[in-house]
C-alpha cells in the first residue's frame, strides 16, 4: 500500500532497532492520510503516526506511546477534550485534597 513511503518510519526512536512491515498496523485511512501504529519488536514501545501523501510529497507526524493498537482504536472514537475540560483539570491539579478525593 505505502511502498517506499513507509521507509520514512523505519527505526524505533527509542532503541534504534529497525521496524519490519509486519509490525505496522493501519488503524484508519481517509483520502490520502493514514493512521498507523508501529510497535518495536525489540523494546516493545510504539509510535502512532499520521502519514499524509500528497502531490508535493509525503509528510508524517509521530507520537511515542505505550498503547497497543487496540487501545488506540478504542480511544480514537472517544469524545474530544474541550477547553472547559482542560480548565477543570488545571483547577483539580492545583487542589491536592480535591484531586485525591476524586481518585479515591
Amino acid at each position: 500500500m505505502f511502498g517506499d513511503d513507509v521507509k520514512l518510519i523505519s527505526y524505533c526512536p527509542l532503541c534504534g532497532s529497525s521496524y519490519t512491515p509486519l509490525q505496522t498496523q493501519i488503524l484508519g485511512e481517509k483520502e490520502d492520510s493514514h493512521l498507523m501504529h508501529i510497535q518495536c519488536g525489540n523494546c516493545s514501545n510504539a509510535i502512532i503516526a499520521l502519514v499524509i501523501i500528497s502531490s508535493v510529497g509525503v509528510s508524517s507526524v509521530g507520537l511515542v506511546t505505550d498503547l497497543g493498537s487496540e487501545e488506540v482504536d478504542r480511544f480514537r472514537g472517544d469524545c474530544q477534550v474541550t477547553t472547559n475540560d482542560v480548565i477543570d483539570m488545571h483547577h483539580l491539579l492545583q487542589d491536592e485534597e480535591k484531586l485525591f478525593a476524586r481518585l479515591a
